[in-house]
């Protein structure tokens, strides 16, 4: 199916991604640009997949303070080459990142560092929060998973809803891995501190 030279440029300038691969997307998507966004943030994911056992040393140490200055950040985000740190895209991502720490106060970057005590603690909250509820273990046990990934949506940096997106559908993850695609470098989100004045 056909497509205009202008649905290529709005998929250029949603997706950050090459001319080529945004004829590709359409193609595939026989012109739907929706389709073609998925088609290529799932390109993106494998592309990112691929790039996951390369080691990310390189990179920068930024930092952001909020208007008003009662909020300030530092993140360490790593990449494979001091070339690609140095380029305008991962500044930009550097910076997102910054700004997704100061508005949305993660506690961890990934689920994987929540330590199993937090875990088992929110487990328990959410067994007593349904001990008066006449449902089978397994159904119980369905939900408490349910409310967990609830909580690594809001406390893990990695799974919570990217700030800038206002659909909601773009996770920080979606982020990284779209910017390891169109970088073509492993990026990484090594660390982060959040201060905010009154705070401990």
């Amino acid at each position: 199916m056909a497509f205009t030279a202008q649905q290529v440029k709005e998929l250029r300038e949603r997706t950050g991604a090459g001319m080529m691969d945004c004829k590709a997307a359409l193609e595939a998507s026989r012109g739907d640009l929706s389709g073609a966004v998925e088609y290529l943030r799932k390109k993106g994911l494998a592309d990112a997949a691929k790039k996951a056992q390369r080691d990310a040393r390189d990179g920068v140490v930024a930092s952001y303070i909020h208007p008003g200055s009662k909020i300030g950040v530092l993140v360490e985000v790593n990449c494979e080459t001091d070339f690609v740190a140095r380029t305008e895209a991962f500044q930009q991502i550097v910076k997102d990142v910054a700004m997704q720490v100061a508005a949305a106060g993660p506690l961890y970057v990934s689920r994987e560092e929540v330590p199993g005590t937090v875990l088992d603690a929110e487990r328990d909250v959410y067994r007593q929060q349904m001990a008066d509820q006449k449902k089978p273990p397994h159904i119980l046990d369905k939900i408490v998973e349910g409310k967990l990934e609830k909580f690594f949506a809001e406390t893990c940096l990695l799974d919570q809803p990217f700030i800038r997106d206002t659909s909601g559908k773009t996770t920080v993850k979606d982020l990284v891995d779209q910017a390891t695609a169109r970088l073509g470098e492993r990026v990484v989100i090594k660390r982060f501190a959040r201060f905010q004045v009154g705070e401990r």
